[in-house]
Formats: structure tokens, C-alpha cells, sequence
């Protein structure tokens, strides 16, 4: 493929961030390749020259500048669309970022050699549909969550798979995730650790008031439904984004999504090895 059109995606509170952004606009420059951010990047970061409101899809790669809510927002800006994203870490995690800073537009000059020259790869990953009532509402990487809308009670929430019930939960909420997103909120929640290689469903109880606090792991083809079976309200959340108030009898859907995000990588990516370096485990 050859590269064009460049888009960034920044972080807008990092001190860092307008020193990386001038130096993507540079290369951009110097390689004729055209550049541009999305106005809300560019007016919180003082580069108001740089702003276009053209989707990003519009552009031959997409570049994250910040950590993995970066990467999230650039995945939920990209709205579904097969465009490569290139993920630079200015954050603590970085899961799915690939890039540290120092090796920036040394990433985009391999980039621009193109993936048939072996320097670079497309790491695809999976994502969920949601919808609420049978609208969609977003396109989770990570996970969509519906949890209790007061705090200091519980909300009813019956999980149906495939269309058959398989049980009410009083609990905080429940998580429907994504191998991506089984080390984000659900990990947190005592889910298992999936690795995104795999495609599956992860449905993990949020401290559930009952027995059964186990997490499920799911076909990728079944369809989970959680009904908000109480009188209480719930939220509904997609990649931590806040989506809609539920009532009682409100329905969530979370499926598999046609769309996936694309990852650029640059090596071998070994996700245990990431884990390891994550969590600080050390050789035993």
C-alpha cells in the first residue's frame, strides 16, 4: 500500500504530546505525505493549522498518540472502517500501543516501506456490537458494561445467551468482553486472562451478590443479551465511554462485530511476554 494521508490522534493532556505531534508533522512534510488531526485534537493542543474534520477513514494509516484510551478513541473514530493504527505509548500501560516515543519516526519510515517488504504487520482484533433495545450503539474493542446507575445497591440483571436465559445476577454489573479486553475492566473483576489471538466472549460478574461469581468464556458467534430485570435503573457503558440510561425491561445485545481493529506491528508480538513486563513478574 502506499502512504498518502496520515491522520493523528492525540492525547490532549500530556506535556509531551505537541513535541510528538510537530515531529509526525514534520515527517509528514518531508515525505509529501499529506497530515492532518481531528479539531478537537488540534485546537486542545494549539495546532489549529492542523485541523480537518474528514473521518479518519479517509486517511492510509492512523496514528495513536497517547496510551490505550487513545488507542480506544482512535478504534471508536475510525468507526468501524479497515484502516491501519499505529499505537505510541505516552501512557503507563500500553497494552495496545507498539511504538515508545524515541522510536517514532523510525516506526514511520518502516510503515512507509509497506507491509510487502516484511517490515511491518497487521495484528487484527476482534470487536462486539452493541445495541440497546436492537439499536446499535457502539463497536466495543474492550468490553461493554452494564452496571448499577446509584451508587450503594445492587442492580437485576438476567443474561441471556443465544436467546436462552441462563441466569439472573444481583451484582454491580455485568461485563461482556472482548479477549482484548479481558486484561481491562474485566480483569479487574476477577476475569480470566484471554489472549487476543483467540476470538471468544468473555461475560464477567462485577461483585455479584450471589454464589455463582464466575466468569464465562463464550463462542465468538453467541449473541449475549443482559435485561434489566429489576426496578432499578442501570448505565450501559461502551469502551468506558458512558452510552445510555436503562430501565427496567431494557435490553442490551452485545455480538460479533464485522468490523475489526488493525493494529500495526513491527516484530513478533508476544503477549505473554507483555503481561510479564505489565505485571512485573519476575523469572522464578
Amino acid at each position: 500500500m502506499t502512504l498518502d494521508r496520515l491522520v493523528l490522534v492525540a492525547h490532549h493532556e500530556r506535556p509531551e504530546t505537541p513535541e510528538y505531534s510537530a515531529e509526525v508533522e514534520r515527517w509528514c512534510a518531508v515525505h509529501d505525505v499529506e497530515f492532518w488531526m481531528p479539531p478537537q485534537d488540534a485546537e486542545r493542543l494549539d495546532l489549529a493549522h492542523c485541523a480537518d474534520a474528514r473521518p479518519l477513514h479517509d486517511a492510509d494509516v492512523v496514528v495513536s498518540l497517547g496510551g490505550d484510551g487513545t488507542m480506544l478513541r482512535s478504534v471508536e473514530l475510525l468507526d468501524g472502517h479497515a484502516v491501519p493504527l499505529i499505537g505510541v505509548n505516552l501512557g503507563s500501560l500500553g497494552y495496545l500501543t507498539e511504538v515508545e516515543p524515541d522510536g517514532l519516526t523510525d516506526a514511520l519510515d518502516r510503515f512507509a516501506l509497506g507491509s510487502e517488504a516484511g517490515e511491518w504487520h497487521i495484528d487484527e482484533r476482534m470487536m462486539l456490537d452493541v445495541a440497546v433495545n436492537g439499536v446499535l450503539v457502539g463497536r466495543a474493542l474492550n468490553e461493554a458494561v452494564v452496571e448499577k446507575n446509584q451508587s450503594g445497591h445492587t442492580v437485576r440483571l438476567l443474561a441471556r445467551i443465544d436467546g436462552d436465559a441462563f441466569t439472573h445476577y444481583e451484582a454491580d454489573g455485568l461485563i461482556v468482553s472482548t479477549p482484548t479486553g479481558s486484561t481491562a475492566y474485566s480483569l479487574s473483576a476477577r476475569g480470566p486472562i484471554v489472549s487476543p489471538r483467540h476470538r471468544a466472549i468473555l461475560l464477567t460478574p462485577v461483585s455479584p451478590h450471589m454464589l455463582f461469581d464466575r466468569s464465562l468464556v463464550l463462542s465468538p458467534d453467541e449473541v449475549v443479551e443482559i435485561e434489566v430485570a429489576g426496578h432499578r435503573l442501570a448505565d450501559v457503558a461502551v469502551d468506558g465511554q458512558p452510552t445510555a440510561v436503562l430501565e427496567p425491561g431494557d435490553v442490551v445485545a452485545c455480538s460479533p462485530s464485522a468490523a475489526t481493529a488493525r493494529f500495526v506491528r513491527f516484530g513478533a508480538y508476544r503477549y505473554h511476554q507483555i503481561l510479564k513486563s505489565k505485571f512485573g513478574l519476575a523469572d522464578r
